[in-house]
Formats: structure tokens, sequence, C-alpha cells
């Protein structure tokens, strides 16, 4: 059974999210030890060199609309400089805008709030909550409607391992970066130069938490429209759903998540980016999460619609999706570091096999390389996907590379257990290549993915250069339109997330590190760009 990771809140404002999954019978394996050889990544990224001092801090903070402001706690130094910090109260109240200011840094000390959370649906009361006067205990008559807007180029950090943001119902966030000048959500070490390529685990994440359609309620009930989910480990109410699929957690554009997941506890963390139960309102895209210690993202119920993904040594599974949640993803590129983490790919339920809507993933146009198992990928999902519990997901225009690993296993559990529709798909296995459990077996998995139809080939060689774009054998395989699937999705007449060498959407906002270099116009994960 798969452990489920939730969240303990330490004092009264932390906050936490779990990977879920039901119940599941382990399948037999190999039969045999697999001899993992580590590829070296093509090209070896060039090292980084130690930067020059060059930020001085800012001489103090800026006004803000919240009554209770910034709070000017000092300067913090590091390789590249001396910055403000300007902490960032527990609870924003008001709607506030954080400029991006030449040597200065936000820094979040505990949870920190943005917003009071409305409830599950917004009452019908026409006027907002004066939210300056009241405290996310007070019973709310409607939305706070606080706005959290955060400018490109600013760098927010963790000031403790417990420091995350939390976006509750009834609010937004929004934080538009930049191509040349990304939004950087990182940790107090990585300010201070202290991080290596295997740092990780420091600070929180980022959660949104919507008004979606979710499952496995902790309140009310699926077949009477009124599931709610409450983050697990959490002392003080952190609760997430409703029956607004299209609701508006606001938007994250051009966004780095570095180093999150701080563990409170066993199996107790944050990812970079947990969604729970937003919309389709809601705009995601060209976000990277980089070394986080959980998940690179988790997606709890609602309808999610993401582009331009990039996860970078996540130390669990790349793409969680669970609970309900209706997702369309579209230029994904899972890189976990070699040797290391579980899954590329973790799709089911909580366990409550009964309950609908059924989570259902569509993905298209993606990389997933697995270069070698790792302990915890032995130990748990075994194969480099899993599909299981309660889930139909549909894969397109993708490579799954795991030449040590076997790529897919789906456990058959429930009265309709997990669904895999594979189009334009290539996997580049182990002599395996599939594994079944619970109902399903080996053979099962084989025929669910089809290879010789659509387009689907199980036996693939990957000739990708610079670790993910695309080769020559690549360029070879015949493309799905991914808009036969969703309207949400360009089309595209390639597969995987990078088409050549001259489609460059990777380039310059993402970071940096031994798992991969994404060239010269982006900067060190381990770092703080200096313009």
């Amino acid at each position: 059974m798969k452990t489920f990771q939730s969240f303990l809140l330490v004092g009264a404002s932390a906050l936490a999210l779990s990977g879920c999954g039901p119940s599941d019978i382990s399948s037999p394996g190999t039969g045999g030890n697999v001899t993992i050889t580590t590829p070296a990544p093509t090209p070896t990224p060039t090292p980084t060199p130690t930067p020059t001092p060059t930020v001085s801090a800012a001489a103090g903070c800026p006004t803000i609309s919240d009554p209770q402001g910034l709070t000017d706690t000092g300067t913090i130094s590091g390789p590249t400089g001396s910055y403000r910090v300007c902490r960032l109260p527990s609870l924003i109240r008001t709607s506030i805008s954080l400029p991006k200011i030449a040597g200065l840094v936000y820094e979040m000390n505990g949870r920190v709030n943005v917003g009071c959370d409305g409830g599950f649906r917004a009452p019908t009361v026409a006027a907002p909550v004066n939210s300056t006067t009241i405290g996310c205990t007070t019973a709310l008559t409607a939305d706070t409607n606080v706005n959290l807007t955060i400018a490109a180029g600013a760098i927010l950090y963790g000031g403790t391992g417990q420091s995350f943001l939390a976006v509750n119902r009834g609010n937004r966030i929004t934080a538009i970066g930049t191509a040349t000048s990304p939004i950087i959500f990182t940790s107090r070490d990585n300010i201070l130069g202290l991080n290596t390529d295997t740092s990780q685990g420091q600070w929180g994440g980022v959660v949104l938490m919507g008004r979606g359609v979710v499952t496995d309620c902790n309140v009310g009930t699926t077949a009477a429209g009124t599931c709610e989910r409450d983050t697990e480990g959490s002392p003080d109410l952190a609760r997430f759903g409703g029956a607004d699929n299209a609701y508006n957690a606001g938007t994250m554009q051009f966004v780095q998540i570095r180093y999150s997941g701080f563990v409170l506890g066993a199996d107790k963390e944050l990812q970079a980016l947990t969604t729970e139960g937003i919309g389709t309102g809601t705009t995601l895209d060209h976000i990277q999460s980089h070394n986080s210690s959980d998940d690179g993202a988790e997606f709890f119920g609602g309808a999610v619609n993401l582009k331009y993904y990039v996860t970078t040594g996540a130390d669990d599974d790349n793409l969680d999706v669970d609970t309900g949640a209706q997702m369309n993803v579209q230029y994904a590129l899972l890189l976990p570091r070699s040797g290391k983490g579980d899954a590329l790919f973790e799709i089911d339920s909580n366990g409550n096999e009964a309950d609908t809507p059924r989570t259902t993933l569509r993905v298209a146009n993606f990389t997933a390389i697995q270069p070698a198992t790792s302990a915890d990928n032995e130990a748990a999902d075994l194969a480099a996907s899993l599909f299981r519990g309660n889930s139909d997901t549909t894969l397109a225009n993708g490579l799954i590379v795991s030449p040590n690993n076997e790529c897919i296993r789906m456990n058959g559990s429930g009265t309709t257990p997990a669904t895999l529709t594979a189009r334009s798909v290539v996997l580049q296995c182990n002599a395996t290549k599939f594994l079944g459990s619970g109902a399903y077996n080996a053979t099962q998995v084989m025929n669910f993915f089809g290879s010789g139809a659509n387009n689907n080939n199980d036996a693939f060689t990957a000739s990708l250069t610079s670790t993910f774009i695309n080769g020559a054998n690549e360029t070879g395989v015949t493309a799905l339109d991914p808009k036969t699937l969703s309207s949400f999705f360009d089309t595209t007449t390639w597969i995987g997330a990078v088409r050549n060498a001259q489609d460059t959407w990777y380039a310059g906002w993402t970071c940096n590190s031994a798992t991969v270099n994404f060239g010269s116009t982006s900067s060190s994960c381990t770092s703080l760009p200096t313009n």
C-alpha cells in the first residue's frame, strides 16, 4: 500500500498535502536483479562559475497596501551579493503588489495566507468582506478577494523549513514572470549560497486552493455534490473543493520553485506546486519545479490546464494527479536526478474507487526520462510510470525513456480499474517493459499500450540530443493532432516536448543543474540571477 504523504503544520501556521493512492498489490518485478548503468548526461553540463558579488542591498522595503506592511529584518548575504530582507505578513489581508527591486528579497516566515478561506462556494453577498479587520478564524459572509501580485524577476524565499505560500479559496495569485526575468520561489540556503545539486526539502512550496470538484471527501459526499477535502495533517483548517471546475485561483507564468518539500516527519512534506480543487479559470504555464523532496507537482481534484511544465530533480514522482482531477498537460519535460526519485507519472485516486469523477489525465508532447532506477522506485511504484486506482490516462506524442527499468505498471482494482490510452508514444525500457498488479498482469498492460498500433512503439531507441531535444529517431515518429483530445492543446506534428534545436521554449526562464543544462541563457539553480 502506498504510504499517504501528509503535511503536519507546526504551530498555528503550517499546511500539508500528500501523495495519494489506493491499496496496491506489489508485482513480482523482473524476476531478478537489473544491472543499472547510469549514462552520462549529453552533453555533460558545463560547471557554472562561482558568481562575483555584484548585488548591493536595497535601502529599505517598499510600502504595500496591506495595513501590516512588510517587515524590514535587515540584510542577507551570499555569493551574488547582499539583499534587503522584507518579510511578508502571515496573513495578507488586502490585495498587494510586490515589485522587483534590485538588492531586495521577500521572506516567508512560516505559513503565509493569501486572504481567508471563503468556503465551499462564495455566499450570495454583494460586497466582499473587509479583510483588513478580520482573522482567518472569523466566520465569513463573503470572499476576501485578496490578490497577491508578484512582479517579474522578484525573489521570494522560505525563511524556515515550515514556510510556504497558501492561496486560500476566494483569493488569487498573479505571479507573471517573463522568459528573461522569471519569478523565483526558493530557500534561505539558496540565498546564502549553501546549496549543491543534491539540496532539497528546505521549505514548503506554493499551494493553490480552489472550489473545483474533488473526491475522497472529508466533508460532504460526491453523490450530493458537497464534497470537500481537508489538507492532511493540518491542525488549522485548510479546506478545498466545491462545485466550480472553472474556478480561478489566479495566474502563474514563468516561475521557478526551487528546493521545496520540507520534511516535518515521516512522509509529511509538500512539493514545489500543489493545486487543490483549482479550475480552468486558473492559468498555469512555464513552471519549473527544481529539486523538490517530494513530487515535482501534485494536483488534487478540480480541472487543471498546464502548458510548458519542467520538473528537474524531483525526489518522488514528477507528475502526480489524483482525487478526481480533470487535467490537460502539454509540453512537459520530466527529468529526475539519475538514480533518485520514484516514478515519472503516478496517476490514481485516493483509494475510494467508487467516487466520481474518475481522475482523468491527458498529456501531449512530453519527454520523460529516467536514466536509472533508484531505491525509492524499487520500493514503491516499481516501473517508470504507474496508473491505478479509478483513473483514466491518455498519453499522446510522447517518450518514456527508462532503459534500466520497466516503463509502465498498471494496478487493476475496483469495479472499473484504471485505463490507459496511448497514441504516438514510444518507450525505451528494460527487457520486461511492463508490469501488472492487482487484477492486471503484464500481458494485459502490454496490450493496453498496444505497440505496433496507433504509432506506438515499445522497442524504441532514443536519439535525443542535449538530454531532451528530439533527434532523427524521434522526428521519424508520426504524431497525433492533440486537438482531437482537447481544445486546450495546440496542434503539433511532432512527438516529445522539444521538437528540434530551434525549439527553445525552455530557455532563459529555467535554471541549470547537474540534472540538465538548458543553455547559456538560463542561470544556475544553486545561484541567483544578478540582473
